[in-house]
């Protein structure tokens, strides 16, 4: 077999090249038009939003109905109070969910867990509203903090469940058997050797959640309603930003329009702010 011609050679290697240059250019306009949304919609925030991002905003309450100024500082503390209520159930009960899937369950009662949990992370926003109004509200007789963390939270559980399996599952198995083999308990090995290798992916995971959970408005509209005063009791109405931006989104007034435009603006730094602490922590605890 005689060997391919120097002119053909080269002539491939264009078209690799060529070929190359092609998908490389692809991919970066993909990635450009996956940026370009959240480029365009900060944008505008900052343009809409930006001038009322003062001090005052954050520090002075809502003023009356046609009365210029004011701020939303109490749904800046209530959304600070429905998100660590969210968080303080549903991060322990979907990290312990996640790790009976990875590390015990089997059969039945595991496949259970998971289809719940998938038809769960499906299941619409408003949906927990009504049905956390239902079985919460209606029985306190009265919208509440409570009710609105609780529906936060249900909106969290999917998220720590699924995401805690998955980086269980890629602790390696030595881990587990040379701790085994040293005569440590089952539960020892989870506790002290499992989680702490996995809980750089577990802490993004319920960061990602929070941030998910902490933009939601409909299930809010169901459960915490919203408050125009300062409150922070938990068996009581409360305010929060995605409801108080939703108010005033659709208010004859423009001061309060212009007011609805900075909360929105500072809800996404929120969420901007907690995913740059995901990655963080997920650099340092690779």
């Amino acid at each position: 077999m005689s060997p391919a011609r120097p002119d053909a050679v080269a002539r491939r290697t264009r078209l690799r090249q060529l070929a190359d240059h092609g998908v490389t250019a692809l991919c970066l306009l993909a990635a450009l038009v996956v940026v370009a949304p959240l480029l365009l919609i900060l944008a505008h925030l900052v343009r809409a939003g930006g001038a009322g991002l003062r001090p005052e905003f954050f520090t002075h309450l809502p003023k009356p109905v046609g009365e210029p100024g004011g701020g939303m500082a109490n749904a800046v503390v209530g959304t600070l109070v429905l998100v660590a209520i969210g968080a303080a159930f549903a991060v322990p009960l979907g990290i312990g969910a996640g790790l009976y899937l990875a590390e015990i369950g089997r059969g039945r009662m595991a496949t259970l867990v998971r289809l719940v949990n998938d038809v769960l992370a499906g299941v619409p926003s408003i949906v927990v509203g009504v049905a956390v109004f239902g079985l919460v509200v209606v029985p306190m007789g009265r919208f509440s903090a409570i009710a609105g963390g609780i529906a936060l939270g249900i909106l969290m559980l999917p998220t720590i469940v699924r995401a805690t399996e998955e980086v269980v599952r890629l602790v390696p198995q030595s881990y587990r058997h040379a701790a085994l083999a040293l005569g440590a308990p089952r539960w020892k090995v989870i506790h002290q050797i499992v989680l702490p290798a996995a809980r750089g992916g577990i802490t993004t995971a319920c960061l990602l959640a929070i941030a998910r959970a902490a933009g939601e408005t409909a299930p809010l509209l169901f459960t915490a309603l919203g408050n125009r005063f300062w409150s922070t009791r938990l068996d009581q109405p409360i305010a929060s930003l995605p409801v108080m931006i939703f108010d005033y989104a659709r208010a004859p007034y423009p001061d309060w329009n212009a007011q609805a435009w900075t909360g929105a603006l500072t809800l996404i730094l929120v969420v901007a702010a907690l995913s740059a602490a995901m990655r963080v922590v997920a650099r340092r605890n690779p």
